[in-house]
């Protein structure tokens, strides 16, 4: 049941994680390049610099990600008294 309630904290972190990710991917990339980071469906760039775009973003969004919600996690537990999730990851 408490993964239910948790939904709307959910939809709303990563909405929030979407958001901070891509200021945060922006401002990184201003810093290595004064171009706007190459995407697919441009037809004349660099490859590897595309690549590297991508793979900075994909790293910045992840974490980015992942804290919005462990933080969510972590405003809902204190709200209600109970973790949404597991306590710990299972061992291998």
């Amino acid at each position: 049941m408490d993964r239910v309630l948790f939904v709307p904290f959910g939809i709303a972190a990563g909405l929030a994680a979407g958001f901070l990710g891509k200021l945060a991917f922006d401002r990184v990339w201003g810093l290595i390049d004064d171009q706007e980071p190459p995407e697919p469906e441009h037809r004349e760039i660099s490859v590897p610099k595309m690549v590297a775009a991508m793979a900075i973003q994909g790293a910045i969004f992840r974490a980015v990600r992942g804290l919005a919600e462990h933080q969510a996690r972590r405003g809902f537990a204190r709200w209600t008294g109970a973790w949404p999730g597991e306590a710990r990851p299972e061992p291998e």
